[in-house]
């Protein structure tokens, strides 16, 4: 793929991964041909920071996590009042970076594809 537009992809999303895994997607996305470019518009990605907010506001309702699509996860905090709010507190730190890491993920399975 063309740098140019590899270089406005991953500025418009540099927030969504961790660092180390940005420089491996721009790496991967420089191998692909064009006609995956396309097919980056219909993944869908989470913004992380609107995910710590629903963390935040609905964390013990398991909002987060369903957020992400972690659901067995989500069920269980609903069920459990976020196992008595601990796991609620320990989302509240964790979250961002578990945003990101399925971010990371879907982008590389479609580049996989």
């Amino acid at each position: 793929m063309e740098e140019q537009k590899v270089n406005m992809y991953m500025a418009s999303l540099m927030g969504y991964f961790k660092e180390r895994d940005a420089i491996l997607i721009r790496e991967k996305l420089l191998e692909v041909d064009d006609s995956k470019y396309g097919m980056l518009s219909v993944v869908d990605l989470k913004n992380p920071t609107t995910v710590f907010v629903g963390s935040l506001l609905a964390g013990c309702f398991g909002v987060d996590r369903f957020m992400i699509g972690d659901v067995g996860l989500g069920v269980l905090k609903l069920l459990t009042f976020g196992l008595c709010g601990v796991l609620t507190i320990i989302d509240w730190c964790s979250i961002i970076g578990s945003t990101k890491k399925k971010n990371f993920k879907k982008i590389m399975k479609m580049l996989s594809l």
